[in-house]
């Protein structure tokens, strides 16, 4: 019963920080959810962490790619394959539009959402964990 955040790397933007996170997984756990925060320095983590919610059956993913974005639209066969076998639905977060990967990795699981509030990357993930906690409590 867990939601993953897959969060790349965000050196030009101000972190969210450890008191915006547990108000997520605050409201997670209000519904009976796990929320876990799995952050990815490079493009083998991030992919790593793909394939960890995987195998740990996530129910909902939350894709972040941040700064690696370019880096998977380089090279997306590893990040395409890891999306086309996640177990649930994704939605990808963004703080800029120039950042999103949906129809340019040419995945088969397209996401569900991609929510980008540019410049707000903490207002993009409440919209983005209202939406994934909505549906899981339709399931």
């Amino acid at each position: 019963m867990s939601i993953v955040i897959v969060q790349g790397i965000h050196s030009d933007s101000a972190p969210l920080g450890a008191d915006f996170y547990a108000g997520l997984c605050a409201l997670a756990a209000a519904v009976g959810r796990r929320l876990e925060i799995r952050p990815c320095a490079s493009l083998r983590e991030f992919v790593a962490q793909l394939r960890s919610a995987r195998s740990a059956r996530a129910e909902f993913v939350l894709l972040d790619p941040g700064e690696l974005a370019a880096q998977t639209l380089a090279r997306p066969e590893a990040v395409r394959r890891a999306l086309d076998q996640l177990p649930g639905a994704y939605i990808e977060v963004h703080d800029r539009s120039a950042t999103t990967l949906d129809e340019r990795l040419h995945a088969h699981a397209l996401p569900m959402a991609t929510i980008v509030i540019n410049g707000d990357l903490a207002a993009s993930y409440r919209i983005a964990l209202g939406i994934a906690l909505r549906r899981l409590g339709r399931a």
